[in-house]
């Protein structure tokens, strides 16, 4: 009974005290709530007396209701200018910037998906009532009959006028009647590293035509190993920009555009692989130019040959080099003779199958690309040259006269 009699009389005297704390609770909350009433309703009075350092409005503003039928009185439209040195570039030449249908031999149940292949191509003149475009000698390749849709989507039938598969460059002749812009060229020699880059295309058919990806200039002499034949050995470096821009296929043959809008190269190919992102490749118009002004008016691009074919020494079994060819240890590099055509200048200056010629006009010759690129961009049609070799292991000079090279 004690336990309890004792619990009881504790729990008693316990609310006792609680409720003699809870009355100034209870006041204080009270007189708060007043305290901010008396706040609230003389801050207009301080206010009008300029007691306090602002104003308050006491009457509400007229509230704007939007209909369809109530003037918007007192509201501006917003218009943000959004242009911008890329958009300007874009729209300069955005419109030279076409597709191109390469339409192959079709049977009667074929679809036209399947015969179709698109590209893209640059309007870069017109004369008369005629008009110009460039593009990939790969993206026409093959091709019964050509078309070009322009930037309206009007489509109309091209004339291939000449092709030249080592730059991978192809000429096409339209009817101008609807062409309205051209493509100035600007100069690629001047280019700088991180200049911006704009590649403008049709990636991925017709569908996505006129898109443009933005980048930088990530390289401006790049040398690309191609094979030109399909037999697996490079016949040549093609000498390239590079840039991150995105390219896609069908953007070949499309424009990479300075900041200026001026076409600065050519789309052509691009590093295919899951591993690679960014890695682009367009043609100079240093190089380029040169080779479309041949094909719009020659349909070919007249080269100095010797009328031979050939091998790099590195493509040969090191145990063929003493053995076969005789050649002297301290001899690492050079092309060697695998054949020669008939009444070639090679043939009419007594060359040999397996000579190897080591030097041209005393440069050294270290591959099958070093020879073409020293007759391609060193030497015309008609001139004569020192051909040095090795016969029998017996170094040897033999002069040479250049004639134009009739097919690669």
């Amino acid at each position: 009974m004690g336990y309890y009699d004792d619990h009881s009389t504790d729990q008693v005297r316990t609310r006792r005290d609680s409720q003699k704390r809870g009355v100034p609770i209870v006041a204080a909350f009270i007189g708060s709530i007043i305290g901010g009433l008396c706040v609230l309703f003389s801050m207009p009075i301080l206010s009008n007396y300029g007691l306090l350092p602002y104003t308050i409005q006491t009457e509400p503003e007229s509230i704007a209701v939007f209909d369809s039928e109530t003037p918007q009185q007192g509201l501006q439209a917003v218009n943000l200018d959004v242009n911008s040195d890329v958009t300007q570039a874009v729209d300069r030449v955005s419109d030279a910037v076409v597709g191109v249908i390469n339409m192959r031999q079709s049977s009667f149940f074929s679809s036209g998906d399947e015969n179709e292949g698109t590209g893209s191509g640059v309007i870069y003149k017109k004369s008369g009532d005629k008009a110009y475009v460039v593009t990939n000698h790969h993206v026409i390749d093959g091709a019964n009959e050509i078309e070009v849709s322009l930037a309206d989507g009007t489509r109309v039938p091209a004339e291939l006028l000449g092709t030249d598969v080592i730059t991978d460059l192809a000429v096409l002749e339209i009817d101008g009647g609807s062409v309205e812009t051209v493509a100035e060229f600007g100069s690629s020699d001047t280019l700088r590293v991180g200049e911006p880059a704009l590649a403008i295309g049709n990636p991925l058919g017709l569908r996505f035509s006129s898109t443009v990806t933005q980048g930088i200039i990530s390289a401006t002499e790049r040398s690309i190993p191609v094979d030109l034949t399909g037999n697996g050995q490079v016949d040549w470096h093609a000498e390239v920009l590079q840039t991150d821009a995105a390219i896609n296929p069908g953007n070949s043959g499309g424009a990479l555009v300075n900041i200026e809008g001026q076409v600065i190269g050519i789309n052509s190919m691009k590093i295919a692989q899951s591993s690679v992102e960014g890695i682009g490749f367009a043609i100079p118009t240093a190089i380029a130019i040169p080779v479309i002004e041949d094909l719009e008016t020659l349909g070919e691009v007249r080269r100095p040959q010797l009328g031979v074919g050939i091998r790099s020494l590195s493509e040969i079994p090191s145990s063929y080099w003493q053995e076969t060819l005789r050649l002297p240890e301290d001899i690492k590099g050079g092309v060697v003779i695998t054949s020669i055509a008939p009444t070639s200048p090679a043939d009419r200056a007594g060359l040999q199958d397996y000579d190897v010629i080591v030097e041209i006009d005393g440069v050294e010759i270290g591959d099958s690309h070093d020879l073409r690129k020293f007759l391609y961009t060193e030497k015309r049609i008609g001139e004569d040259v020192e051909v040095t070799i090795y016969r029998n292991g017996n170094r040897e000079v033999i002069n040479v006269q250049l004639a134009e090279q009739q097919s690669f």
